[in-house]
């Protein structure tokens, strides 16, 4: 067992407040996004990590930036989700062309299923656990809620029942010696 692994989702854009999957396109951080990103930084200030990771896409990097981390290392296992033929439309849209649609139980046409954004979950817990210490990720949604699921022993498409809002921070942790969710979806730095 080694140290925590703290979580925190990128700041607003205006993909993410429209609903739309924003997965391999780079949509820049609103000003609001850029400002939730500053306070998650406050919240963070004083905590000693070992290991600062981020996604490869802007808008986390910025949110790792923006919170103090200028040099996170990147990790192309934290990327958001590949939504393939979804990326830029909403649910709602998406069922219009297929009723019932969810992006746990049915993944996405052209891109990646619940299984394969696991798998890159699970490398990106196997290098954590590797530290000596605790360890810090900026990264995206739903990438975030697998690895939350992921930590805590359970099936990938379990994050369907884990809600995370921009900008929040999220503490993976331990009850002994088993991984164990800590604090999810924690706002509580941006009222």
């Amino acid at each position: 067992m080694n140290g925590r692994l703290w979580l925190v989702r990128h700041g607003a854009t205006e993909w993410s407040a429209a609903g739309r999957h924003t997965g391999t396109t780079d949509v820049p951080l609103t000003e609001a996004g850029r400002a939730a990103a500053e306070r998650a930084g406050a919240a963070l200030r004083g905590i000693d990590f070992a290991l600062v990771l981020s996604s490869p896409l802007s808008r986390a990097l910025d949110t790792a930036r923006l919170a103090g981390f200028d040099h996170p290392a990147v990790d192309r296992n934290l990327a958001e989700w590949d939504y393939g033929d979804v990326e830029g439309i909403t649910t709602d849209e998406m069922r219009e062309r297929i009723p019932g649609w969810t992006v746990w139980r049915d993944g996405c046409p052209g891109g990646e299923t619940v299984d394969e954004v696991g798998a890159r979950a699970d490398a990106v817990i196997s290098r954590v656990r590797d530290v000596d210490g605790d360890a810090v990720a900026f990264a995206h949604g739903h990438l975030l809620r697998v690895l939350g699921a992921r930590w805590s022993g359970q099936p990938a498409g379990f994050a369907e029942r884990l809600l995370l809002s921009t900008a929040a921070i999220c503490i993976l942790g331990w009850e002994r010696e088993t991984p164990a969710i800590d604090s999810w979806n924690d706002t509580s730095h941006l009222d």
